[in-house]
């Protein structure tokens, strides 16, 4: 229990420690702000401080650091020194300057912002990519929770067009349609504050719950510092992508300009983007450590965390809050496991959206311009999410890609904030290490992944089983990737001294 109070202490400090020495190198001034600025009543609205700090925490957050920190606690409570380095020096930094590069930026999409600063292929690569990536995540956390309710109801004895997916998600997607096409303010920055307060309150409560009764206890780093996975699945790098927005995540990069159209002042930078962060943080710190000390460990692996998360994620976030918290604990479940997934599918729907907008410059102050974009947008999501509900598309394989495309597209936001901090003349190694790093975890998932070229490369009995993960070949491969990376990062800014303009780059 002690290392999670130092971890939980160093999350805390570290805000005001390094999360200081972030916002010094930025340094954000009195400049007049896009919401100021631009003012459209729309997606470039002047939120409270509050606010602003509640709605990115749910746009980033979700279900993310519960799913990501239950899964990463199989490997014990290693996971706890991920989370809070992770955090601190690379998840925080990420999302402090994908959101405050967008501010000096006229609000633009992540997209635009790569194009900006790593030239136009990456602006065109990132454009499609991120349409494609929230689009999938929108239609997912559609399917999800429309399934969930069906459960609900299901299990209280109702029955009838109530308890079917397709009309539950037909619900959803019509709520989507409606959060994606009107002001920020309208619903995402009245619904979302809310939401965002009780995914607060079931975590503490969950921590209480551990702290408060004697038979779970939460085992310490020193004398657990070993993987604890039943599976034999390697820390690195499947510890670092599992646990992703817990730590670190590509996605909030497309979810922190919608923030950056909405800011009064720069200097409330650090509060919104690495505060959301850290708190985060701190959410999926208890997770993990509930993971770690509610289930049972048989013979130093995580068995009983195994079993319970065999039964499904939302099963174990049901039994969690369950024993740690009861009947509130179960309401809290109820309410995270449906409201957080739906809270991540509508800012998913909106900033693909703006990633659209920003492309084909289309002004979204008129409604004509949004719903050109609303209508297909939607309407891809429809169909996918239809055609799922109906067996007629399987969404677990293309799931599986989602947690290495999510840690690659925060190396390039990581990678472009480098260098931007170059063309300012500011210590880009802040953001240059953990880019490194990132490029380091991504280049060896790739390999020794089955999903990607795992199959190749890992041993294999004659059914096809998984034998044994090669890390002889695949750890050499991901240090030299990033080695590379960081090559051609040195290079280019010996090639360069001029800072791109934000005018001239649009064109």
């Amino acid at each position: 229990m002690i290392s999670f109070i130092i971890c939980l202490a160093l999350l805390i400090g570290g805000y005001f420690v390094y999360g200081k020495v972030v916002e010094n190198t930025f340094a954000p001034d009195d400049r007049e702000t896009p919401a100021v600025k631009i003012n459209d009543g729309v997606d470039y609205v002047v939120l409270p401080r509050w606010k602003l700090f509640l709605v990115q925490l749910l746009n980033i957050a979700g279900l993310g650091p519960i799913f990501g920190a239950l899964q990463g606690a199989l490997w014990g409570p290693i996971v706890f020194l991920w989370i809070t380095f992770g955090t601190l020096l690379a998840g925080g930094v990420h999302d402090f300057f994908s959101g405050m590069m967008s501010e000096r930026n006229n609000g633009e999409s992540i997209s635009e912002i790569a194009g900006i600063y790593l030239g136009g292929v990456m602006k065109n690569v990132m454009r499609v990519f991120s349409v494609v990536l929230l689009v999938m995540v929108g239609t997912v956390f559609a399917v999800g929770p429309a399934g969930l309710i069906v459960t609900l109801f299901k299990q209280n004895g109702v029955d009838g067009v109530l308890a079917t997916t397709l009309f539950w998600l037909i619900v959803i997607l019509v709520y989507y349609f409606i959060a994606t096409f009107l002001s920020i303010d309208k619903i995402i920055g009245k619904v979302y504050p809310v939401f965002g307060i009780c995914l607060i309150i079931m975590a503490v409560g969950v921590a209480i719950g551990i702290f408060v009764k004697p038979e779970y206890t939460i085992p310490e780093i020193w004398s657990n510092f070993r993987s604890m996975h039943p599976g034999g699945t390697p820390v690195w790098s499947f510890m670092f992508i599992t646990v992703a927005c817990g730590a670190i995540s590509g996605f909030h990069a497309t979810q922190s300009p919608l923030m950056a159209r909405c800011m009064k002042s720069e200097r409330q930078g650090r509060f919104v983007f690495y505060g959301a962060m850290v708190c985060e943080g701190v959410i999926a710190l208890i997770w993990a450590a509930a993971g770690c000390s509610l289930y049972e460990v048989t013979g130093g692996l995580n068995t009983g965390l195994q079993a319970i998360l065999a039964n499904g994620q939302s099963a174990a976030i049901y039994d969690v809050c369950a024993k740690t918290m009861g009947g509130i604990g179960i309401a809290l479940a109820m309410l995270g496991v449906i409201a957080c997934p739906i809270t991540s599918g509508d800012t998913a729907f909106r900033s693909a959206r703006l990633v659209l907008a920003d492309w084909m410059k289309m002004d979204q102050g008129k409604y004509m311009n949004r719903l050109i974009l609303c209508i297909p947008v939607l309407g891809v999501g429809a169909v996918l999410g239809i055609g799922n509900a109906l067996g007629f598309i399987d969404y677990t394989i293309i799931w599986r890609y989602f947690s290495w495309t999510n840690q690659t597209l925060a190396m390039i936001v990581l990678w472009a904030a480098s260098m931007y901090l170059f063309y300012d003349k500011k210590n880009y190694w802040l953001t240059a290490v953990p880019a490194t790093f990132m490029s380091a975890v991504s280049a060896t998932y790739f390999v020794l992944a089955p999903e990607c070229l795992g199959k190749l490369v890992n041993t294999y009995d004659a059914e096809g089983t998984l034998v044994a993960y090669n890390t002889m070949v695949a750890y050499p491969i991901g240090i030299a990737v990033a080695a590379l990376f960081l090559g051609v990062f040195l290079y280019s800014i010996k090639k360069r001294n001029v800072r791109p303009q934000y005018d001239t780059l649009k064109k």
